[in-house]
Protein backbone atom coordinates (compact mmCIF):
# COMPACT_ATOMS: atom_id res chain seq x y z
CA UNK A 1 0.00 0.00 0.00
CA UNK A 2 1.15 3.56 -0.97
CA UNK A 3 3.17 4.53 1.93
CA UNK A 4 1.50 7.94 2.92
CA UNK A 5 -1.79 7.08 1.74
CA UNK A 6 -2.07 3.88 4.33
CA UNK A 7 -1.38 5.72 7.55
CA UNK A 8 -3.46 8.33 6.67
CA UNK A 9 -5.79 5.97 6.25
CA UNK A 10 -5.11 3.92 9.37
CA UNK A 11 -5.14 7.23 11.35
CA UNK A 12 -8.36 8.17 10.56
CA UNK A 13 -9.76 4.75 11.13
CA UNK A 14 -7.90 5.12 14.31
CA UNK A 15 -8.97 8.15 15.79
CA UNK A 16 -12.71 6.90 15.33
CA UNK A 17 -11.73 4.80 18.34
CA UNK A 18 -11.07 8.03 20.65
CA UNK A 19 -15.00 8.75 20.69
CA UNK A 20 -15.71 5.56 21.99
CA UNK A 21 -13.29 5.50 25.09
CA UNK A 22 -15.08 6.87 27.36
CA UNK A 23 -17.96 4.24 26.69
CA UNK A 24 -15.63 1.85 27.92
CA UNK A 25 -14.82 0.08 24.27
CA UNK A 26 -11.07 -1.04 24.20
CA UNK A 27 -8.54 -0.85 21.54
CA UNK A 28 -8.72 -4.57 20.85
CA UNK A 29 -12.96 -4.26 21.01
CA UNK A 30 -12.75 -1.18 18.66
CA UNK A 31 -10.87 -3.13 16.07
CA UNK A 32 -12.91 -6.27 16.48
CA UNK A 33 -15.70 -4.14 15.85
CA UNK A 34 -14.19 -2.42 12.80
CA UNK A 35 -13.25 -6.06 11.65
CA UNK A 36 -17.33 -6.47 11.35
CA UNK A 37 -18.45 -3.14 10.15
CA UNK A 38 -14.97 -2.98 7.41
CA UNK A 39 -16.41 -6.89 6.01
CA UNK A 40 -19.20 -5.72 4.86
CA UNK A 41 -18.20 -2.60 3.18
CA UNK A 42 -15.54 -4.53 1.48
CA UNK A 43 -17.74 -6.63 0.18
CA UNK A 44 -20.19 -4.14 -1.26
CA UNK A 45 -17.05 -1.95 -2.87
CA UNK A 46 -14.77 -5.73 -3.92
CA UNK A 47 -16.09 -8.00 -7.23
CA UNK A 48 -14.79 -11.12 -8.28
CA UNK A 49 -15.37 -11.18 -12.06
CA UNK A 50 -16.94 -8.72 -12.12
CA UNK A 51 -19.69 -9.12 -9.62
CA UNK A 52 -19.91 -7.36 -6.09
CA UNK A 53 -18.63 -10.14 -3.62
CA UNK A 54 -21.96 -8.98 -1.04
CA UNK A 55 -24.52 -10.39 -3.92
CA UNK A 56 -23.43 -13.54 -2.19
CA UNK A 57 -25.46 -12.11 1.02
CA UNK A 58 -29.20 -11.42 1.25
CA UNK A 59 -30.03 -7.90 1.16
CA UNK A 60 -30.82 -7.33 4.41
CA UNK A 61 -27.69 -8.80 5.43
CA UNK A 62 -25.46 -6.18 3.49
CA UNK A 63 -23.61 -2.95 4.08
CA UNK A 64 -26.80 -0.97 2.52
CA UNK A 65 -29.42 -2.35 4.90
CA UNK A 66 -27.23 -0.93 7.81
CA UNK A 67 -26.93 2.93 5.87
CA UNK A 68 -30.56 2.73 5.19
CA UNK A 69 -31.38 2.62 8.51
CA UNK A 70 -30.81 5.68 11.47
CA UNK A 71 -30.48 5.42 14.90
CA UNK A 72 -31.60 3.18 17.75
CA UNK A 73 -33.12 1.16 14.47
CA UNK A 74 -29.91 1.04 13.20
CA UNK A 75 -28.28 -0.53 16.42
CA UNK A 76 -30.75 -2.57 16.94
CA UNK A 77 -30.70 -4.13 13.24
CA UNK A 78 -26.57 -4.67 13.43
CA UNK A 79 -27.30 -6.79 16.79
CA UNK A 80 -29.40 -8.76 14.82
CA UNK A 81 -27.11 -8.54 11.64
CA UNK A 82 -23.91 -9.93 13.47
CA UNK A 83 -26.10 -12.79 14.96
CA UNK A 84 -27.48 -13.62 11.53
CA UNK A 85 -24.27 -13.49 9.31
CA UNK A 86 -22.47 -16.15 12.03
CA UNK A 87 -25.66 -18.41 11.91
CA UNK A 88 -28.20 -18.21 8.85
CA UNK A 89 -28.37 -20.77 6.60
CA UNK A 90 -30.10 -18.03 4.04
CA UNK A 91 -26.74 -17.88 2.12
CA UNK A 92 -23.43 -20.13 1.77
CA UNK A 93 -20.61 -17.92 2.01
CA UNK A 94 -18.03 -19.79 4.70
CA UNK A 95 -15.60 -16.97 5.19
CA UNK A 96 -17.80 -14.19 5.77
CA UNK A 97 -19.93 -16.87 8.70
CA UNK A 98 -16.28 -17.58 10.45
CA UNK A 99 -15.78 -13.85 10.88
CA UNK A 100 -19.09 -13.46 12.53
CA UNK A 101 -19.17 -17.05 13.96
CA UNK A 102 -20.17 -15.82 17.57
CA UNK A 103 -19.90 -12.20 16.81
CA UNK A 104 -21.09 -9.29 19.45
CA UNK A 105 -21.39 -5.57 19.42
CA UNK A 106 -19.48 -3.69 22.35
CA UNK A 107 -21.44 -0.55 20.97
CA UNK A 108 -24.30 0.17 23.45
CA UNK A 109 -24.96 4.14 21.60
CA UNK A 110 -26.62 4.21 18.36
CA UNK A 111 -24.48 7.85 17.99
CA UNK A 112 -21.17 5.23 18.32
CA UNK A 113 -22.58 2.93 15.58
CA UNK A 114 -23.11 6.23 13.37
CA UNK A 115 -19.77 7.55 13.82
CA UNK A 116 -18.14 4.62 12.81
CA UNK A 117 -20.12 3.75 9.65
CA UNK A 118 -19.57 7.25 8.68
CA UNK A 119 -15.83 7.06 8.71
CA UNK A 120 -15.92 4.08 7.47
CA UNK A 121 -18.16 5.06 4.42
CA UNK A 122 -15.77 8.54 3.69
CA UNK A 123 -12.82 6.47 2.94
CA UNK A 124 -11.71 6.15 -0.75
CA UNK A 125 -12.06 2.62 -1.28
CA UNK A 126 -11.03 2.47 -4.91
CA UNK A 127 -7.35 3.77 -3.51
CA UNK A 128 -7.50 1.71 -0.61
CA UNK A 129 -8.04 -2.15 -3.09
CA UNK A 130 -5.47 -0.34 -5.36
CA UNK A 131 -2.88 -0.36 -2.25
CA UNK A 132 -3.85 -3.35 -0.86
CA UNK A 133 -6.93 -3.62 1.95
CA UNK A 134 -4.55 -6.37 3.87
CA UNK A 135 -1.87 -3.68 5.04
CA UNK A 136 -4.13 -1.17 5.73
CA UNK A 137 -6.47 -3.98 7.92
CA UNK A 138 -2.40 -4.95 9.53
CA UNK A 139 -1.78 -1.22 10.01
CA UNK A 140 -4.88 -1.21 12.33
CA UNK A 141 -3.71 -4.48 14.05
CA UNK A 142 -0.46 -2.88 14.53
CA UNK A 143 -1.63 0.22 16.08
CA UNK A 144 -3.57 -2.07 18.54
CA UNK A 145 -0.95 -3.94 19.89
CA UNK A 146 1.39 -0.48 20.14
CA UNK A 147 -1.40 0.32 22.26
CA UNK A 148 -1.51 -2.03 24.39
CA UNK A 149 1.82 -3.88 24.90
CA UNK A 150 1.02 -6.10 27.23
CA UNK A 151 -1.00 -7.90 24.34
CA UNK A 152 2.08 -7.70 21.37
CA UNK A 153 3.20 -11.41 21.98
CA UNK A 154 -0.43 -12.89 21.91
CA UNK A 155 -1.37 -11.09 19.12
CA UNK A 156 1.37 -9.54 16.99
CA UNK A 157 4.69 -10.88 16.45
CA UNK A 158 7.04 -8.10 15.77
CA UNK A 159 7.04 -7.16 11.95
CA UNK A 160 10.67 -7.09 11.74
CA UNK A 161 11.14 -10.25 13.36
CA UNK A 162 9.00 -12.24 11.06
CA UNK A 163 10.13 -10.61 8.00
CA UNK A 164 13.73 -11.50 9.03
CA UNK A 165 12.72 -15.24 9.61
CA UNK A 166 10.89 -15.73 5.91
CA UNK A 167 13.98 -13.98 4.33
CA UNK A 168 15.96 -16.95 6.18
CA UNK A 169 13.29 -19.96 5.76
CA UNK A 170 12.55 -18.93 2.11
CA UNK A 171 8.78 -19.97 1.42
CA UNK A 172 8.23 -21.67 -1.81
CA UNK A 173 5.24 -22.25 -4.22
CA UNK A 174 3.31 -25.60 -3.70
CA UNK A 175 4.82 -26.14 0.10
CA UNK A 176 2.86 -26.90 2.80
CA UNK A 177 3.63 -23.94 5.55
CA UNK A 178 1.94 -24.31 8.78
CA UNK A 179 1.54 -22.58 12.19
CA UNK A 180 -0.15 -23.93 14.70
CA UNK A 181 -0.33 -20.80 17.27
CA UNK A 182 -1.43 -18.39 14.33
CA UNK A 183 -2.45 -15.42 16.53
CA UNK A 184 -3.54 -12.73 13.80
CA UNK A 185 -1.73 -14.46 11.28
CA UNK A 186 1.51 -12.71 10.77
CA UNK A 187 3.84 -15.66 9.91
CA UNK A 188 1.24 -17.08 6.88
CA UNK A 189 1.05 -14.06 5.51
CA UNK A 190 4.49 -12.82 4.89
CA UNK A 191 4.83 -16.30 3.75
CA UNK A 192 2.26 -15.74 1.19
CA UNK A 193 3.72 -12.41 0.00
CA UNK A 194 7.29 -13.75 -0.06
CA UNK A 195 5.64 -16.54 -2.76
CA UNK A 196 3.82 -14.03 -4.34
CA UNK A 197 6.31 -12.19 -4.96
CA UNK A 198 8.79 -14.98 -6.24
CA UNK A 199 6.16 -15.99 -8.94
CA UNK A 200 4.81 -12.67 -9.93
CA UNK A 201 1.47 -13.03 -8.31
CA UNK A 202 1.11 -16.84 -9.16
CA UNK A 203 1.29 -15.74 -12.92
CA UNK A 204 4.09 -17.68 -13.18
CA UNK A 205 2.66 -20.98 -12.54
CA UNK A 206 -0.62 -22.95 -13.74
CA UNK A 207 -4.07 -22.25 -12.55
CA UNK A 208 -4.00 -25.62 -10.09
CA UNK A 209 -1.10 -24.46 -8.63
CA UNK A 210 -2.36 -21.23 -7.54
CA UNK A 211 -5.36 -22.42 -6.97
CA UNK A 212 -4.09 -25.29 -4.44
CA UNK A 213 -1.57 -22.51 -2.55
CA UNK A 214 -4.84 -19.84 -2.20
CA UNK A 215 -6.88 -22.39 -0.87
CA UNK A 216 -4.63 -25.71 0.84
CA UNK A 217 -1.25 -24.85 1.62
CA UNK A 218 -1.47 -22.29 4.29
CA UNK A 219 -2.70 -24.37 7.22
CA UNK A 220 -2.76 -23.18 11.09
CA UNK A 221 -4.94 -23.04 14.44
CA UNK A 222 -5.72 -20.28 16.43
CA UNK A 223 -7.66 -21.36 19.62
CA UNK A 224 -8.71 -18.05 20.92
CA UNK A 225 -12.34 -16.79 18.96
CA UNK A 226 -11.76 -13.32 19.21
CA UNK A 227 -8.22 -13.68 17.55
CA UNK A 228 -8.94 -16.31 15.34
CA UNK A 229 -11.79 -13.64 13.84
CA UNK A 230 -9.18 -11.51 13.40
CA UNK A 231 -6.80 -14.05 11.99
CA UNK A 232 -9.71 -14.87 9.43
CA UNK A 233 -10.12 -11.28 8.20
CA UNK A 234 -6.45 -10.67 7.90
CA UNK A 235 -5.42 -13.89 5.67
CA UNK A 236 -8.82 -13.28 3.64
CA UNK A 237 -7.80 -9.63 2.61
CA UNK A 238 -4.20 -10.59 2.02
CA UNK A 239 -5.57 -13.35 -0.87
CA UNK A 240 -5.10 -16.86 1.32
CA UNK A 241 -9.00 -17.99 0.12
CA UNK A 242 -9.05 -20.79 3.20
CA UNK A 243 -8.95 -19.92 6.47
CA UNK A 244 -7.51 -21.66 9.67
CA UNK A 245 -9.77 -23.53 11.68
CA UNK A 246 -10.38 -22.03 15.57
CA UNK A 247 -9.02 -25.20 17.26
CA UNK A 248 -6.02 -26.60 19.44
CA UNK A 249 -2.52 -28.25 17.67
CA UNK A 250 -1.97 -29.64 21.24
CA UNK A 251 -5.29 -31.87 20.95
CA UNK A 252 -6.21 -34.35 18.28
CA UNK A 253 -7.76 -31.75 16.06
CA UNK A 254 -4.16 -31.43 14.79
CA UNK A 255 -4.41 -34.71 12.96
CA UNK A 256 -6.51 -32.62 10.21
CA UNK A 257 -2.96 -30.79 9.61
CA UNK A 258 -0.16 -32.61 6.29
CA UNK A 259 2.63 -33.05 6.95
CA UNK A 260 4.52 -29.76 6.40
CA UNK A 261 7.45 -28.35 4.43
CA UNK A 262 7.87 -25.46 6.38
CA UNK A 263 6.52 -24.24 10.31
CA UNK A 264 6.70 -21.23 11.35
CA UNK A 265 5.42 -19.88 14.92
CA UNK A 266 5.53 -18.03 17.96
CA UNK A 267 3.65 -19.99 20.35
CA UNK A 268 2.33 -19.03 23.99
CA UNK A 269 5.51 -18.37 26.52
CA UNK A 270 2.99 -19.42 29.19
CA UNK A 271 2.10 -22.68 30.59
CA UNK A 272 -1.29 -23.21 30.82
CA UNK A 273 -3.40 -25.63 33.63
CA UNK A 274 -4.52 -27.84 30.74
CA UNK A 275 -2.99 -30.73 29.98
CA UNK A 276 -1.90 -32.30 26.30
CA UNK A 277 -4.27 -34.71 24.85
CA UNK A 278 -2.03 -36.00 21.86
CA UNK A 279 -1.91 -40.16 21.09
CA UNK A 280 0.79 -39.26 19.41
CA UNK A 281 2.72 -37.28 21.70
CA UNK A 282 5.69 -39.32 24.03
CA UNK A 283 8.04 -36.86 25.60
CA UNK A 284 5.58 -33.76 26.28
CA UNK A 285 2.02 -36.31 26.68
CA UNK A 286 1.32 -35.35 30.25
CA UNK A 287 2.81 -31.84 30.08
CA UNK A 288 0.90 -28.95 30.75
CA UNK A 289 0.40 -26.62 27.67
CA UNK A 290 2.84 -24.34 26.71
CA UNK A 291 6.37 -24.20 24.69
CA UNK A 292 7.73 -27.67 25.19
CA UNK A 293 4.27 -29.11 23.83
CA UNK A 294 4.49 -27.20 20.94
CA UNK A 295 8.18 -27.94 20.21
CA UNK A 296 6.91 -31.16 19.84
CA UNK A 297 4.12 -30.54 17.70
CA UNK A 298 6.40 -28.99 15.20
CA UNK A 299 9.26 -31.96 15.01
CA UNK A 300 6.14 -34.19 14.50
CA UNK A 301 3.90 -31.78 11.93
CA UNK A 302 7.46 -31.28 9.72
CA UNK A 303 7.83 -34.05 7.06
CA UNK A 304 10.95 -35.46 6.43
CA UNK A 305 13.57 -32.54 4.86
CA UNK A 306 11.18 -29.97 6.07
CA UNK A 307 12.14 -27.19 8.04
CA UNK A 308 10.89 -24.98 11.04
CA UNK A 309 11.55 -21.59 12.75
CA UNK A 310 10.17 -21.47 16.63
CA UNK A 311 9.91 -18.44 18.72
CA UNK A 312 10.60 -19.98 22.45
CA UNK A 313 11.33 -18.32 25.46
CA UNK A 314 14.84 -19.08 27.27
CA UNK A 315 13.61 -21.84 29.25
CA UNK A 316 12.65 -24.18 27.10
CA UNK A 317 16.73 -24.00 26.30
CA UNK A 318 17.45 -25.13 29.76
CA UNK A 319 14.55 -26.44 31.54
CA UNK A 320 15.68 -29.92 32.98
CA UNK A 321 14.02 -33.23 33.07
CA UNK A 322 11.32 -33.47 30.35
CA UNK A 323 12.79 -30.48 28.82
CA UNK A 324 16.18 -31.76 28.55
CA UNK A 325 14.35 -35.13 27.17
CA UNK A 326 12.38 -33.11 24.50
CA UNK A 327 16.28 -31.31 23.20
CA UNK A 328 17.53 -34.69 23.02
CA UNK A 329 15.21 -36.67 21.16
CA UNK A 330 14.77 -32.88 18.78
CA UNK A 331 18.36 -32.93 18.21
CA UNK A 332 18.51 -36.73 17.07
CA UNK A 333 15.48 -36.47 14.67
CA UNK A 334 16.43 -32.86 13.43
CA UNK A 335 19.40 -30.52 12.62
CA UNK A 336 18.62 -28.29 15.08
CA UNK A 337 21.84 -25.86 13.11
CA UNK A 338 21.03 -22.13 14.23
CA UNK A 339 19.92 -20.75 17.45
CA UNK A 340 18.88 -16.65 17.52
CA UNK A 341 19.04 -15.27 20.73
CA UNK A 342 16.41 -12.14 20.52
CA UNK A 343 17.13 -9.21 22.18
CA UNK A 344 15.06 -8.19 25.32
CA UNK A 345 12.11 -5.03 25.22
CA UNK A 346 10.63 -7.16 22.01
CA UNK A 347 8.53 -9.17 24.35
CA UNK A 348 8.73 -7.55 27.69
CA UNK A 349 4.64 -8.35 28.37
CA UNK A 350 5.31 -11.93 28.99
CA UNK A 351 8.25 -11.26 31.23
CA UNK A 352 10.52 -13.60 29.21
CA UNK A 353 13.18 -13.75 26.93
CA UNK A 354 13.11 -14.94 23.42
CA UNK A 355 14.76 -16.96 21.13
CA UNK A 356 14.42 -18.69 17.65
CA UNK A 357 15.00 -21.77 16.53
CA UNK A 358 15.89 -23.04 13.34
CA UNK A 359 15.62 -26.53 12.50
CA UNK A 360 15.46 -29.12 9.44
CA UNK A 361 13.93 -32.58 9.93
CA UNK A 362 16.17 -35.54 8.88
CA UNK A 363 14.39 -38.49 9.99
CA UNK A 364 11.33 -40.03 11.97
CA UNK A 365 13.78 -42.38 14.13
CA UNK A 366 16.74 -41.24 16.38
CA UNK A 367 19.75 -40.66 14.08
CA UNK A 368 21.84 -37.86 15.73
CA UNK A 369 21.01 -35.37 13.21
CA UNK A 370 22.45 -32.41 14.90
CA UNK A 371 26.13 -32.17 14.60
CA UNK A 372 26.64 -28.73 15.91
CA UNK A 373 24.74 -25.53 16.85
CA UNK A 374 25.51 -22.23 15.87
CA UNK A 375 24.28 -19.36 18.23
CA UNK A 376 24.18 -15.90 17.44
CA UNK A 377 23.96 -13.71 20.28
CA UNK A 378 21.52 -10.25 19.72
CA UNK A 379 20.83 -9.81 23.15
CA UNK A 380 24.20 -8.99 24.94
CA UNK A 381 25.44 -5.39 24.40
CA UNK A 382 22.65 -4.25 22.33
CA UNK A 383 20.36 -0.78 22.63
CA UNK A 384 17.35 -0.59 24.52
CA UNK A 385 14.42 -1.85 22.66
CA UNK A 386 10.90 -0.46 23.56
CA UNK A 387 8.82 2.80 22.87
CA UNK A 388 12.01 5.18 22.49
CA UNK A 389 14.05 2.53 19.95
CA UNK A 390 11.74 0.28 17.82
CA UNK A 391 13.62 -2.81 16.66
CA UNK A 392 13.69 -2.63 12.81
CA UNK A 393 14.52 -4.95 10.17
CA UNK A 394 18.15 -3.07 9.91
CA UNK A 395 18.91 -4.92 13.61
CA UNK A 396 18.74 -8.19 12.17
CA UNK A 397 20.80 -7.74 9.05
CA UNK A 398 24.12 -8.79 10.76
CA UNK A 399 22.69 -12.23 11.93
CA UNK A 400 21.05 -12.28 8.37
CA UNK A 401 24.94 -12.10 6.86
CA UNK A 402 26.38 -14.18 9.52
CA UNK A 403 23.43 -16.92 8.74
CA UNK A 404 23.79 -16.77 5.00
CA UNK A 405 21.92 -17.83 1.89
CA UNK A 406 21.27 -21.34 3.03
CA UNK A 407 17.50 -21.88 4.05
CA UNK A 408 18.79 -25.52 5.57
CA UNK A 409 21.47 -23.75 7.55
CA UNK A 410 24.83 -24.88 5.32
CA UNK A 411 26.04 -22.03 4.07
CA UNK A 412 29.90 -21.45 4.60
CA UNK A 413 29.66 -19.38 8.32
CA UNK A 414 32.98 -18.24 10.38
CA UNK A 415 33.23 -18.83 13.91
CA UNK A 416 33.68 -15.22 15.56
CA UNK A 417 35.37 -16.12 18.80
CA UNK A 418 34.95 -15.02 22.21
CA UNK A 419 34.46 -11.50 21.23
CA UNK A 420 31.99 -12.34 18.59
CA UNK A 421 27.98 -12.68 18.10
CA UNK A 422 28.52 -15.95 16.17
CA UNK A 423 29.88 -18.67 17.63
CA UNK A 424 29.64 -22.62 17.24
CA UNK A 425 29.01 -25.49 19.39
CA UNK A 426 29.47 -29.39 18.67
CA UNK A 427 26.99 -31.62 19.86
CA UNK A 428 29.48 -32.93 22.03
CA UNK A 429 30.42 -29.79 23.56
CA UNK A 430 26.84 -29.15 24.00
CA UNK A 431 26.27 -33.24 25.23
CA UNK A 432 29.09 -32.14 28.64
CA UNK A 433 26.46 -29.22 28.93
CA UNK A 434 23.95 -31.35 29.83
CA UNK A 435 22.08 -30.93 26.55
CA UNK A 436 21.67 -27.00 27.98
CA UNK A 437 21.37 -24.96 25.09
CA UNK A 438 21.50 -21.61 27.08
CA UNK A 439 24.34 -20.86 25.96
CA UNK A 440 26.11 -17.34 26.15
CA UNK A 441 29.75 -16.07 26.03
CA UNK A 442 29.23 -12.04 25.87
CA UNK A 443 29.13 -10.14 28.69
CA UNK A 444 26.35 -8.35 29.34
CA UNK A 445 25.25 -5.95 32.73
CA UNK A 446 21.64 -6.14 32.20
CA UNK A 447 21.64 -3.28 35.13
CA UNK A 448 22.58 -1.05 32.98
CA UNK A 449 21.25 -1.74 30.17
CA UNK A 450 17.65 -1.38 31.95
CA UNK A 451 19.09 2.23 33.45
CA UNK A 452 18.92 3.37 30.13
CA UNK A 453 14.96 2.62 30.05
CA UNK A 454 13.14 6.19 30.00
CA UNK A 455 9.15 5.14 29.33
CA UNK A 456 7.06 4.49 31.79
CA UNK A 457 5.44 1.05 29.92
CA UNK A 458 9.56 -0.27 29.61
CA UNK A 459 10.46 0.71 32.98
CA UNK A 460 7.35 -1.20 34.25
CA UNK A 461 7.69 -4.40 32.08
CA UNK A 462 11.17 -5.09 32.87
CA UNK A 463 10.53 -5.41 36.64
CA UNK A 464 7.18 -7.72 35.31
CA UNK A 465 10.01 -9.54 33.31
CA UNK A 466 12.07 -9.79 36.59
CA UNK A 467 9.02 -11.52 38.47
CA UNK A 468 7.91 -13.88 35.92
CA UNK A 469 11.38 -15.19 35.68
CA UNK A 470 11.12 -15.80 39.11
CA UNK A 471 8.28 -17.61 39.21
CA UNK A 472 9.49 -19.65 36.27
CA UNK A 473 12.77 -20.61 38.28
CA UNK A 474 10.23 -21.43 41.31
CA UNK A 475 7.71 -23.59 39.23
CA UNK A 476 10.21 -25.29 37.36
CA UNK A 477 11.28 -26.60 41.05
CA UNK A 478 7.77 -27.28 41.88
CA UNK A 479 7.64 -29.56 38.32
CA UNK A 480 10.62 -31.26 38.87
CA UNK A 481 9.41 -32.21 42.31
CA UNK A 482 6.10 -32.90 41.03
CA UNK A 483 8.27 -35.44 38.72
CA UNK A 484 10.61 -37.04 41.27
CA UNK A 485 7.58 -37.28 43.45
CA UNK A 486 5.20 -39.04 40.67
CA UNK A 487 8.49 -41.66 40.09
CA UNK A 488 8.78 -42.68 42.92
CA UNK A 489 5.23 -43.87 43.55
Amino acid sequence: MNGTRARETVQKLWNASKSLQGGGVSYYEYVTELTYLLLLKMLEEVKRDGVKLEERLPNDLRWGELKRLEGEQRLIRYRAMLLELGTSDKFNFPLVKQVFTDAKTSLTKATALTTLITTIDNVDWYAAEEDGLGDLYEGLLERTTSERKSKAGQYFTPRPLIETIIALTKPKVGEVIQDPAAGTGGFLIAAHRAIMRETDDLTKVSKDVAFAQRNSKYQGAELITGTHRLNTMNLLLHGIDQPIDCIDALTSDAEKFDPANLILTNPPFNKFPERVSRSDFVTTASAAKGPLPFVEHVVRGLKEGGRAAIVIPDNTLFEDNMGRELRNWLMDLCDLHTILRLPTGIFYAQGVKTNVIFLNKKSEERVGATKAVWFYDMRAQMPNFGKTRTLTTADFEPFIEAFGDDPLGHAKRKDEGETGRFRKFTRAEIAKRNDNLDITWLRDDVEVVEEGLTEPDDIAAAILGHLRAALEEIEAVSDELAEVIEAEE
